[in-house]
């Protein structure tokens, strides 16, 4: 089993830690999940538990949406909560006499941070009863598109960076019975948060990306137990990138007739990232701190010893 000294991190992870280095002072953790973590793609690896992503759990679109260990229950009043705040203070101070150990100094800070969640303004990006009816029904009253609403919110509210996770895409049996249950979905609210962004202008300021770890085979296997399923397929596969930078309406790079293989301009995931790192104001050439003392590059791409076809030029 490989251990965190061993994994590289998410790209949120990164750009959490540049923005913290950049003195950054949101409110908000600056990597933040909709609504689930994506396991071993979102995570913080040798750069350590403060970069890893908040995953907020719940349903957006459910009516009492509570984001877990942030939004208190409604038993839990404002007085409540300072009695408590009031009796863990008399509490400490009685350790800190007794102990005077600079954890507690750390302790405290964690401690502020998160009643200012609970409390502050922050937890108003998360109050979906501030948008219309008619926005939400926009967007698709559904888990995935009301997570793009709220993805939306948290970039008024200054979070860096926001991952939707929309599952289920694994479609190795009966694909397009998938298909028209799960595209509906994606295509209303991937729509809906561009125009949004776009009309609140804000898209020319931030990267909108849309792809999967790797795509699906050309070859439809019919048989059962597949039944019209599709496999992993990683030779060949396609990103959707908006904004920040990128120029839209257009395609980059192209496929034989059967989309087996790549045979125009190639885009290599490391070529994806060091572009987009690029746009964001990361040098991909740079290096991150490891524990270990390992030569941990920004992007793969550094390293030099990877097949690419270039920065996306596009964005030049």
């Amino acid at each position: 089993m490989p251990s965190a000294g061993l994994v590289y991190p998410a790209m949120g992870a990164v750009l959490a830690l540049k923005r913290e280095e950049a003195g950054y002072k949101g409110s908000l953790p600056p990597y933040i999940t909709l609504t689930s973590p994506l396991g071993r793609f979102s995570e913080a690896g040798f750069l350590g538990v403060n970069y890893r992503t908040f995953a907020t759990g719940g349903d957006p679109n459910q009516k009492e949406f509570r984001v877990q260990g942030m939004v208190p229950t409604r038993a839990m009043t404002g007085d409540r909560l300072q009695e408590r705040r009031d009796l863990l203070g008399t509490v400490d101070s009685l350790a800190k006499e007794m102990e005077k150990d600079g954890a507690f100094k750390t302790l405290d800070t964690y401690q502020e941070k998160a009643l200012s969640l609970i409390t502050g303004d922050a937890k108003k990006a998360f109050d979906m009863s501030e948008e219309k009816d008619e926005t939400r029904e926009k967007y698709g009253r559904n888990h995935f598109g009301q997570s793009c609403l709220m993805a939306r919110r948290l970039v008024e509210h200054g979070v860096p960076y926001i991952t939707v996770h929309n599952g289920g895409w694994d479609t190795h049996t009966k694909n397009f019975d998938a298909m028209k249950r799960l595209l509906p979905i994606l295509d209303q609210g991937f729509a809906a948060l561009l125009e949004d962004l776009a009309q609140r202008g804000l898209l020319e300021s931030m990267i909108v990306v849309w792809y999967g770890e790797f795509g699906r085979t050309p070859k439809v296997y019919n048989e059962p137990p597949w039944f019209g399923g599709r496999h992993h397929y990683g030779r060949c596969f396609s990103a959707v990138v908006a904004g920040g930078g990128f120029k839209g309406g257009q395609v980059v790079g192209a496929s034989d007739f059967r989309g087996e293989k790549v045979q125009q301009r190639p885009v290599y995931p490391w070529d994806l990232a060091a572009s987009m790192y690029k746009l964001l104001g990361i040098d991909p050439m740079g290096k991150l701190p490891h524990p270990q003392g390992c030569v941990a590059y920004v992007s793969q791409l550094a390293s030099g010893e990877l097949p690419s076809g270039g920065l996306l030029k596009e964005i030049m």
